[in-house]
């Protein structure tokens, strides 16, 4: 435990509690998937799917650590799993309020042509996704990344002219 809270930089013992919702979070994506690849159709396959996914997903997400550890500036290592469990709400969240929104302003793909639903869709949930991922970073203490990575994302987008200090 005592090598684990060095390598991530954990100092107080409830910092150990973004890794462990990591963790979680991959376990819990991993069996979802599973679940879709094996149809279900085995309890012990759908498992050994859900052990394999999760050692592979966690490979990827410590190998992007290792990458984006030089690219994001963050004070303790332990602060990127913060940053990636906001980006995963973050982006289930848009979806799931993006839905319900665009039916309740009545657009749907029988009174659309698909394609026009679907970038309107997409537009809509952007939306959503700006506004809901510096709200979380704010919950989750990381309003000041956010705050950046979401001026830098506008001005890629061509408005960062609105942020521009005069």
């Amino acid at each position: 435990m005592k090598k684990f809270k060095e390598d991530w930089q954990i100092q107080e013992n409830w910092q150990l509690l973004y890794p462990l919702v990591g963790v979680l979070g991959l376990i819990y994506s991993s069996y979802k998937l599973a679940k879709i690849i094996t149809n279900e159709f085995n309890f012990f396959l759908t498992l050994s799917v859900t052990v394999g996914l999760s050692y592979l997903i966690g490979r990827i997400c410590l190998f992007l650590f290792k990458r984006l550890e030089k690219k994001w500036i963050v004070e303790y290592r332990w602060e990127m799993i913060r940053i990636f469990i906001v980006f995963a709400i973050t982006g289930s969240s848009s979806l799931l309020i993006g839905r319900p929104f665009i039916k309740f302003i009545g657009i749907t793909r029988e009174n659309l042509n698909i394609f026009i639903y679907w970038v309107l869709f997409l537009v809509i949930s952007l939306i959503f996704y700006q506004i809901l991922l510096v709200t979380f970073g704010w919950l989750l203490g990381q309003f000041k990344f956010f705050w950046a990575f979401e001026k830098k994302m506008l001005s890629r987008f061509g408005l960062g002219k609105f942020f521009e200090k005069k």
